[in-house]
């Protein structure tokens, strides 16, 4: 399995004619309970390191196969927050899409995650609340085998419609 192409586009284009166009995910009009996107990846132990990195979590559950070996594990795992990452990139980029804050996120952690696992991130919309430009949103990710690793609530405010 090929790992996931990321194709980065600026915030705003051009139409035909010059005139700017500003991209941008759905607003809280075009979106319906039930409406629902998914992100698979596959865990490597670069990703792993590279998360170490940027974010200063050196935990020698996830960088030391030795320490992690003596561990309830039994071998490394990946950090939980990499796993809510991958749904965080569903909402900036998928649905509701770009132009998407982030304002609340439950997070419970069910099974760890290797490295070499295949991980779906899933996030479904449960509840709109449009007088307040806010919805709720049932969070999971699962691993290859349809295991639940990480299940949650996200709560997100869609982009506002660009004025005319």
């Amino acid at each position: 399995m090929e790992p996931p192409v990321l194709v980065l586009r600026p915030l705003t284009d051009y139409t035909p004619n010059g005139e700017k166009l500003m991209l941008i995910g759905k607003t809280i009009d075009q979106l319906q309970v039930g409406d629902a996107a998914e992100f698979t990846k596959t865990v490597s132990e670069t990703d792993i390191y590279l998360f170490a990195g940027v974010t200063g979590d050196f935990n020698p559950a996830h960088i030391n196969e030795t320490y992690a070996q003596q561990t309830f594990f039994k071998g490394r795992i990946a950090h939980g927050m990499l796993l809510a990452g991958l749904i965080s990139a569903i909402l900036g980029t998928q649905l509701p899409g770009p132009g998407t804050i982030y304002i609340k996120q439950e997070l419970n952690f069910k099974a760890p995650v290797r490295i070499g696992d295949t991980v779906t991130a899933r996030a479904e919309i449960v509840g709109l609340l449009p007088e307040k430009n806010k919805v709720t949103m049932k969070t999971t990710c699962t691993n290859q085998n349809g295991i639940l690793v990480l299940d949650g609530e996200a709560v997100i405010s869609p982009p506002k419609a660009p004025k005319k």
